[in-house]
């Protein structure tokens, strides 16, 4: 806590740099619009997909993005219509921007359920896994946010084959090095070898995380870049 006598001094400038946020956030943009090849990337994702390459400072990710035409738009409409958003860590309900929310849309996110820990014992799979399964009676027209477990992403694509309701849309975009992108892969094959097809965007290989998948959240919530 700060004590209410403390005064807080501006250092003495040293550096030269642009300390307008303003500034900064329309500059951000102009840059990433600049330096990145969007010419693949369907015109109703191209905004989601800028935010993701801000959210991750990697110019380079939209060769890597996969991404459903129809997805901005179903994960929109569903997110006017008041649905969900369910989410694999704490860290993307925390990268969510609630004002951009058209609904107050609920985040939720399972893992500190207390079901949870036995759940995973049982199944002997991680927690974040085990929390997916509590997501069933809110998943039907919802929107999926997955930015950190390979594990949840399994486990979804899993319980969608057992007949789980199905989401409006995923975002699936978990980072890491075993099981990532072989859990993204399986998204983006999913209607061909499951037959359910649920609009979808990911990022091919190793990349991703909650900040490129709380950033994609944020511009399928609203429009304005």
């Amino acid at each position: 806590m700060i004590p209410d006598v403390f005064t807080p001094l501006q250092p003495t400038r040293r550096y030269h740099y642009v300390d307008s946020g303003p500034e900064i956030y329309v500059d951000s943009f102009a840059t990433i619009r600049r330096e990145a090849d969007l010419g693949a990337v369907p015109a109703s994702a191209e905004r989601t997909v800028v935010r993701m390459i801000h959210g991750s400072g990697q110019v380079d990710l939209a060769g890597d993005v996969v991404v459903d035409e129809r997805c901005v738009p179903a994960a929109r409409a569903a997110l006017e219509a008041g649905a969900p958003i369910l989410c694999d860590a704490t860290m993307v309900v925390r990268g969510v921007t609630r004002s951009r929310l058209p609904a107050d849309n609920e985040v939720l996110c399972f893992l500190d359920d207390p079901r949870v820990p036995g759940l995973a014992s049982v199944w002997g799979t991680t927690r974040t896994a085990a929390a997916v399964s509590l997501w069933e009676p809110h998943l039907a027209g919802a929107v999926v946010a997955i930015g950190n477990a390979p594990t949840a992403l399994f486990h979804l694509l899993e319980l969608l084959v057992d007949g789980a309701p199905r989401p409006a849309a995923i975002v699936g975009c978990p980072v890491g090095f075993i099981g990532a992108a072989e859990s993204k892969l399986a998204l983006e094959q999913f209607a061909e070898t499951s037959g359910i097809d649920i609009p979808f965007i990911t990022v091919r290989g190793r990349r991703g995380g909650s900040a490129m998948t709380s950033s994609a959240l944020n511009a399928i919530a609203q429009e304005v870049e």
